[in-house]
């Protein structure tokens, strides 16, 4: 506090010993505090609106301590507002905010720890692949000198935009040149045809649904992980299926016997049967996919059917897998099936779902209906 302010403080009153002096404002000082209080309410102020009021009111000539307990503030708390009022108006009465321990980093040494912490453990030189909290702790003292706890450095982190997750496998074939030719190119291409020709376009992809069930994170007691009963019969649910990029719609199949092209081309030949028009269908390199009776079909049916090959290696660029990761989040993730006819009767169940709601499977397509969206040659 200012020296000046400090003796009108003891001269307006002490702490300890307060002394109930009046203090009379002029007209235009109450108009100054009474238009400050009505903004202070409109902009929910509330501390403001405690102040103009105190002052308000003493210079009603009411007693200090009087105002000071109906308003829940010590009576030299309101003494100091009182000088800072006099002293320097009301910018000194409006509540100061602290200024709080400047930052230890940087914003450019922040930006350089993202991208050390992008970049992974491996790269900052340590020995582990993953970011535990003890090892960007050391990274922050070795490269910029400064120490945090433990308990901060979680915080720390997640204020830069990261966030621990779970780790996720891409193949070492996958060939970036060519995902980018896809999605710049190919794609949009690909799109324009299916307009410009009417045609449905169909995502394709198969999927196995097991009867021992399959793990998922949820809700339990802390300390005790939860438990799910299992057959231990390794049969699965086989579900050929075909998303329409367009309205959502599903078409599938499930089968107990493997995939092969038999089945393939019969699945095929089966939507075409439940549609008119031109069909293009996107589908993955399986085997079946492009085994020679396959190919075979395709040319016999290349007056509706037209057939493109997704990248390899790249299922992030097949929505309907986004479809089978719901399917399975509803139908088998931590449930028991005693008999194989009860998965069959889930699995059917959650593919009936989804054909009632292909708002759904549109939902699911999301990354592909923006991109669409700002793809120029869609329009």
């Amino acid at each position: 506090m200012p020296y000046s302010e400090r003796i009108l403080t003891r001269r307006v009153g002490q702490r300890g010993h307060p002394m109930d002096m009046t203090v009379p404002f002029s007209a235009a000082t109450v108009k100054v505090l009474v238009e400050a209080r009505r903004l202070a309410f409109r902009l929910s102020d509330l501390a403001l609106v405690k102040r103009t009021t105190a002052l308000l009111e003493v210079g009603e000539r009411h007693r200090v301590a009087e105002v000071a307990a109906r308003l829940g503030v010590s009576e030299a708390t309101l003494y100091r507002w009182l000088a800072a009022f006099i002293l320097h108006g009301l910018d000194r009465l409006r509540p100061q905010r602290s200024p709080g321990r400047p930052p230890k980093l940087t914003p450019t040494q922040k930006a350089r720890l993202y991208d050390l912490v992008v970049a992974g453990p491996l790269a900052a030189g340590y020995p582990s692949g993953c970011w535990s909290c003890l090892v960007p702790q050391d990274l922050i003292q070795r490269e910029f000198g400064q120490s945090y706890t433990h308990r901060y450095i979680a915080t720390l982190l997640r204020n830069l935009g990261l966030s621990y997750q779970k780790a996720r496998f891409v193949s070492d074939h996958l060939d970036p040149e060519r995902r980018r030719v896809w999605r710049e190119e190919t794609w949009p291409a690909i799109l324009a045809e299916a307009k410009q020709r009417g045609a449905l376009l169909l995502f394709g992809d198969e999927a196995t649904f097991a009867q021992w069930g399959a793990l998922a994170y949820t809700w339990a007691p802390r300390g005790q992980q939860p438990e799910v009963r299992t057959c231990g019969k390794r049969k699965g649910d086989t579900v050929f299926g075909l998303i329409d990029y367009g309205s959502g719609r599903l078409f599938v199949h499930a089968q107990t016997e493997r995939f092969s092209s038999v089945t393939y081309t019969a699945f095929l030949a089966r939507v075409l049967a439940q549609t008119t028009g031109p069909i293009i269908v996107l589908q993955e390199g399986a085997s079946y996919h492009t085994a020679a009776a396959t190919k075979a079909f395709f040319a016999a049916q290349a007056e509706r059917l037209t057939v493109y090959q997704l990248p390899s290696y790249s299922p992030d660029d097949n929505p309907i897998e986004h479809l089978w990761k719901a399917m399975k989040k509803r139908t088998t993730h931590n449930r028991y099936f005693a008999e194989f006819t009860e998965l069959c009767t889930s699995v059917d169940d959650g593919l009936a779902y989804f054909q009632a709601h292909p708002e759904e499977v549109q939902r699911l397509m999301g990354p592909y209906l923006d991109q669409a969206a700002d793809c120029p040659m869609a329009a």
